[in-house]
């Protein structure tokens, strides 16, 4: 069943936005009650006794127990309006329920045990619907409604029509799916880009400074000193002119 909490309210009559903010300034909450035929009607609660009552349940399928200046009202949180920055809560909307009276809401579906497909087959459970809708006496309310996922191999769903619900009945669309169990995704190998040329590194021309060395060094060790440079040739005009002069007779 689902959890039963108590808080106390007072009747409000500051409306509007100013209204309001004088009441969070005050660490309080504006709210509204409505439903079964009522007017609406302002009111004004604690925030830290409505954070207090709220943790650990699902405001939405929890019965409040709403005490108003004394007069006790049972009720369920149709909406909880929070800051958008702070989360602080703002502003709290409460339905009036009666027993014997059939009311709908949305509970959570709560998925138990491990699939089959992913204990021995490596899937993936991935649960699709995290709620459904029920039409339910108030006193059968429940915390949540369960779904035994330990058969479910991979490639095979569970659907709506397979939860079990004896408290009332479920108006969510019976082909609904609710959780399934997949393959493990593949891992992903980058193809290679078409036209893509792979660039070799340069080839090197010159050889290190320290080769060129040993290099000199293995020569002269193997032919002793270098050979020296072949002497540069004497210009031919000098030697035919020499010659000549040779060959000329002296004078008497």
């Amino acid at each position: 069943m689902a959890h039963k909490v108590a808080i106390s309210a007072e009747r409000r009559v500051a409306k509007g936005k100013g209204g309001a903010r004088q009441l969070r300034l005050q660490g309080k909450v504006p709210a509204v009650i409505y439903g079964h035929g009522r007017e609406p009607e302002n009111l004004a609660l604690s925030l830290g006794e409505l954070e207090k009552a709220l943790v650990g349940v699902a405001a939405e399928s929890t019965v409040i127990d709403l005490s108003v200046e004394g007069t006790a009202v049972k009720t369920l949180i149709r909406e909880i309006q929070r800051h958008p920055v702070r989360t602080k809560i703002i502003h709290v909307d409460f339905y009036e329920i009666h027993a014997g009276e059939k009311i709908t809401l949305a509970i959570p579906v709560l998925l138990v045990g491990t699939p089959e497909g992913v204990k021995n087959g490596g899937g993936v459970l991935d649960q699709v619907l995290r709620e459904v809708q029920i039409l339910v006496d108030p006193a059968n309310i429940p915390e949540h409604i369960t779904a035994d996922v330990t058969a479910l191999i991979i490639g095979r769903s569970l659907h709506v029509r397979d939860l079990k619900f004896e408290g009332g009945t479920i108006i969510t669309d019976g082909d609904s799916t609710l959780c399934t169990v997949v393959a493990p995704r593949a891992e992903e190998v980058t193809a290679p880009v078409p036209g893509a040329i792979d660039v070799a590194e340069p080839e090197l021309i010159r050889k290190p400074k320290d080769e060129e060395e040993g290099e000199e060094g293995e020569a002269e060790a193997e032919g002793g000193k270098p050979k020296a440079e072949a002497a540069k040739p004497k210009p031919e005009g000098k030697k035919e002119g020499a010659r000549e002069a040779k060959k000329e007779p002296k004078k008497a």
